[in-house]
């Protein structure tokens, strides 16, 4: 029985999940990073209590995914924007010492990739790429039922290839990558850019309503669409090119749309991945639900110290 944390920008949860990936018990709570590290570690230790005795259980370990830079490895957070304050501290320590079994840490996308590959969408695929499409572009790797991991053990970070050199700025201080293009923000802000002086009420329409409009047959909103779908199509060529995976699982708010992108996306990816055999590559949502965040935290421990139970595959 893993004690689950996710940590997020808005809210954190917490559940237990048991070795078939089931969550037992859950809790969520406001981030409210600002109110301290050692703040967060009480909130969280007092959640993984009240989950482990709601679903009648002792915890077995403790298993974190946390967005941003973290160091999976010693176990501390790196300089995440929504976490002020709680770079250099160590969650994993401390949450050991509290409850007295072992504590691992991954990036939430690696968290998700794990869960997904072991008891979701990639169950039995070796090479898997889970890519995320909300606020940001994120995703994890997993080749030949393990987790990829750049030097240092870094993470890699998907959303900052570069698509179009000459594209929009994007957060990282580069321009054109995929994150600044294909992202629900990147949909929204072309959009906005597109519509006439007296569509005054369609200004401010985020990704997943511009998508309910193009479904009612809006001519503006459908090419919003044909774009985001061309967009995403050529940074999955490039995953595909790369490292001609088994599978791409798709999570995150925009792709919750997905039967919208998918013929266009298929269409790029069947023009630009002519020298490999891209048609192996099969696209799949993601299939762990709401819960996916906390069923890939669970992973990361398993991940991490049942390595007799051998790869995620």
């Amino acid at each position: 029985m893993v004690g689950a944390v996710d940590i997020g920008g808005t809210k954190i949860a917490v559940g237990i999940v048991d070795d078939s990936g089931n969550v037992l018990a859950k809790e969520e709570s406001p981030t409210d990073a600002h109110h301290g590290y050692a703040h967060g570690l009480e909130r969280i230790s007092g959640m993984l209590r009240k989950t482990s005795s709601d679903a009648g259980v002792s915890i077995s370990g403790i298993g974190i995914g946390c967005t941003g830079v973290v160091y999976p490895f010693s176990g501390a957070f790196g300089d995440v924007d929504f976490l002020p304050g709680w770079k250099g501290f160590n969650a994993t320590e401390g949450l050991a010492r509290v409850f007295g079994v072992k504590a691992a840490l991954e990036n939430d996308a690696d968290a998700a990739a794990l869960g997904e590959a072991a008891w979701g969408a990639g169950k039995g695929k070796s090479r898997l790429i889970y890519v995320t499409v909300g606020t940001g572009i994120g995703g994890g790797i997993i080749l030949d039922g393990q987790l990829y991991r750049g030097a240092d053990m870094a993470h890699p970070e998907i959303g900052h290839h570069v698509i179009d050199p000459s594209g929009p700025p994007c957060s990282c201080g580069f321009r054109g990558c995929w994150e600044s293009l294909a992202t629900g923000p990147a949909m929204a802000a072309w959009f906005k850019t597109q519509k006439s002086p007296g569509e005054s009420d369609l200004a401010d329409l985020n990704a997943e309503q511009i998508c309910k409009l193009a479904q009612q047959g809006d001519e503006l909103a459908r090419r919003a669409v044909e774009r985001e779908a061309y967009y995403l199509g050529l940074g999955l060529a490039n995953l595909i090119n790369l490292f001609v995976p088994d599978m791409i699982v798709f999570g995150g708010s925009v792709m919750k749309s997905a039967a919208l992108f998918l013929e266009g996306i298929r269409k790029t990816i069947g023009q630009g991945c002519r020298f490999v055999p891209f048609e192996n590559t099969e696209l799949a949502m993601a299939s762990l639900g709401e819960n996916a965040n906390l069923i890939g935290a669970a992973r990361v421990w398993h991940h991490r110290f049942r390595p007799s139970a051998g790869p995620v595959f």
